[in-house]
């Protein structure tokens, strides 16, 4: 076990809905029961791209013992069966993904989508 990263699901807050799913790409985040679920913590990156699509704000990160990211793992999980497409927007314009490229983001402990048009403002303010 190390210290590091890993994504923590409230099962309070959780509704069910599988907004988490599909931005894991490592296949960490399923539903079991009608809840998200971290069915392989091995499998979890801890970047959080999960986070900012939960619509009762039920992810978070966390720092503490877990067992090592295991890349290999990852990759034989995203080749599975594609998961459902559920279209993101930008979190400044609203903007979808079917106009504009977008960009993931942190901000202030969040994960965010960007457009590539909303991005120069980020950067220069």
């Amino acid at each position: 076990m190390v210290k590091r990263q890993i994504v923590k699901i409230d099962e309070e807050l959780c509704n069910g809905c599988g907004a988490c799913v599909t931005p894991c790409a490592e296949g960490a985040i399923t539903l079991v029961n009608g809840k998200a679920r971290v069915k392989n913590e091995a499998l979890c990156d801890g970047a959080g791209f999960c986070l900012g699509v939960c619509p009762t704000g039920g992810l978070t990160i966390e720092v503490r013992d877990a067992p090592q990211f295991d890349e290999h793992l990852a990759t034989e999980q995203s080749s599975a069966p594609e998961p459902v497409y559920m279209a993101q927007t930008c979190y400044r314009c609203g903007v979808g993904e079917d106009e504009a490229h977008l960009l993931p983001t942190r901000f202030q402990g969040r994960s965010l989508w960007v457009c590539t048009r909303c991005l120069p403002a980020l950067i220069h303010g």
